[in-house]
């Protein structure tokens, strides 16, 4: 009888243990959510900072050979576009784009968007190629 008891407190232990696992997600998430986060707290968006943290996150998912989530290089170019810096901005604009085509339609309107009266993108020729790899 203690042996049966014994048993299933062991039982229980090991699926306690179990569930307090977190799960391992597809995607490397490091800074992303609360980078996202704190652009929209008053006195917490600095887009420095927060593009720094990504571009930390990015070589730390190449370094484990994990992919970015949906959302992180569109992320990181509106960091890039609030800093001026229009090329990164659409470079991560076309990376969004080639890795989540379903993002297309919402990337052309921000690389349609003018920067000091220059389109982030010259053409929509040069979209369109750049997305068909």
């Amino acid at each position: 009888m203690k042996l049966l008891s014994t048993g299933r407190w062991l039982g229980g232990l090991a699926l306690l243990l179990a569930g307090c696992q977190s799960p391992k997600t597809i995607y490397y998430w490091g800074h992303y959510e609360p980078v996202v986060y704190a652009q929209y707290q008053p006195g917490k968006n600095q887009p420095e900072k927060l593009s720094a943290l990504l571009e930390q996150d990015e070589q730390k998912a190449a370094s484990k050979n994990q992919p970015l989530p949906p959302g992180f290089h569109a992320q990181l170019g509106y960091l890039y576009a609030q800093e001026g810096k229009s090329d990164l901005a659409r470079q991560q604009y076309l990376l969004e784009k080639q890795q989540f085509p379903e993002s297309a339609v919402f990337m052309d309107r921000f690389l349609n968007i003018k920067t000091n009266g220059v389109p982030l993108v010259s053409t929509n020729t040069a979209t369109k190629n750049e997305t068909t790899h």
